[in-house]
């Protein structure tokens, strides 16, 4: 039996090869995306990455015979467990060989990390927060994720099992098509009357005035979320330097503000999804692969919906549906005609409601592991 060591990633040469090591993993499976290598960077960078300010990472490698055969990382998130009131570290970034002692080693790694950190439990996969790529794939492989959402061979679920992890929480997505929504008059009826019996209006983005309109997505966002299992609220720099990411991509007719006497109560933000173009880059942006970006955007069949919520005391009037449907008649005259709502976790009866009331079809789900570390 040929020995297995984890590493720390300590160097360039090592963060490179933590980088790549996903395409080995990936090299016969169609659905993959393959992600940004400048974006992955970025998020993992202490001095460039906000989220740092209140968190930290440690990255492992496993090696076997010379060879990378695994990655995973730690993290320790003060925010979150200030929020919670817990201890609880996480784990994210893993990718493994189908091999059940690499992962049980790299899992080991990480666990002793968080628990020397002086938490008691380990919670994943995390990319490296609730706030960007979060979760394992459970069901929907047959399928390309849509933007900022993960995609895993199916047997990460073994891996993850066979170690010990417990579901902590399954999250849905919902597939919403223009074929469904049109075979129901309802949807429009229960739209208007929404907004009507609220004497709500909704509006797009204004991009000359996209400072203001941060700050209203700001307040919307930390208050609609608060009270959802496992939230931790956006820091002003981390927005800021989300919205400064997303700016060059987003399509101001497709984020969306809520409003009542002229006062922000619901945000909506929905993406193109950019992974039919990420997939022809193979993780280069440069040198010339970023103009696909803006050649081809207008062909893109599928949006995500990333955010969509109404603050606590405006919720249960239907202004969510009416929101769904503002963005598929948006989507619609871009020629987006499919839509992902995601994630959703599995105990949010309104916006799972929501979702149903558009005809969505809960086409994928994704599962958030925990496993209690003894100290």
């Amino acid at each position: 039996m040929s020995s297995i060591e984890i590493f720390s990633v300590s160097s360039k040469s090592d963060l490179k090869k933590f980088l790549k090591f996903p395409w080995l993993i990936y090299k016969d499976n169609p659905h993959w995306v393959p992600p940004l290598l400048y974006d992955i960077k970025k998020v993992l960078n202490k001095k460039k990455n906000p989220f740092f300010n209140h968190a930290d990472i440690e990255l492992f490698l496993a090696v076997k015979e010379g060879s990378v055969v695994g990655r995973i990382a730690a993290v320790k998130n003060d925010l979150h467990n200030k929020e919670h009131n817990d201890k609880v570290g996480f784990f994210g970034f893993f990718e493994c060989i189908n091999d059940q002692e690499v992962a049980d080693k790299l899992f080991d790694t990480a666990a002793q990390w968080i628990s020397e950190k002086g938490l008691n439990a380990m919670r994943g996969p995390a990319n490296p927060s609730v706030n960007d790529v979060y979760g394992l794939l459970i069901d929907g492989f047959d399928d390309q994720p849509r933007i900022l959402m993960p995609y895993n061979p199916k047997y990460y679920m073994d891996l993850m099992d066979n170690y010990g992890f417990q579901k902590a929480k399954d999250l849905y997505a919902w597939k919403i098509s223009k074929e469904k929504m049109e075979t129901n008059d309802k949807i429009k009826r229960v739209a208007d009357i929404a907004l009507k019996r609220s004497n709500a209006t909704i509006r797009p983005l204004n991009m000359k005035d996209f400072n203001n309109e941060l700050e209203k997505v700001k307040f919307v966002y930390n208050k609609a979320w608060e009270p959802n299992w496992g939230f931790v609220p956006l820091t002003d720099e981390e927005i800021d330097a989300l919205a400064a990411d997303l700016k060059p991509l987003v399509d101001p007719n497709l984020v969306l503000f809520l409003e009542i006497e002229n006062k922000t109560v619901g945000f909506a933000l929905t993406m193109p999804d950019y992974n039919f173009i990420f997939k022809e880059m193979n993780g280069r942006l440069l040198p010339f692969n970023f103009i696909k970006l803006f050649t081809k955007r207008k062909t893109i069949p599928w949006a995500r919906i990333i955010i969509l919520g109404v603050i606590p005391e405006f919720q249960k009037r239907g202004l969510d549906a009416a929101l769904y449907y503002e963005i598929m008649v948006r989507a619609e005259k871009r020629n987006i005609v499919r839509g992902e709502a995601s994630w959703i976790l599995e105990d949010n009866d309104m916006m799972n409601r929501g979702a149903e009331t558009m005809r969505g079809d809960l086409y994928k789900k994704y599962r958030i592991y925990e496993k209690e570390l003894m100290r």
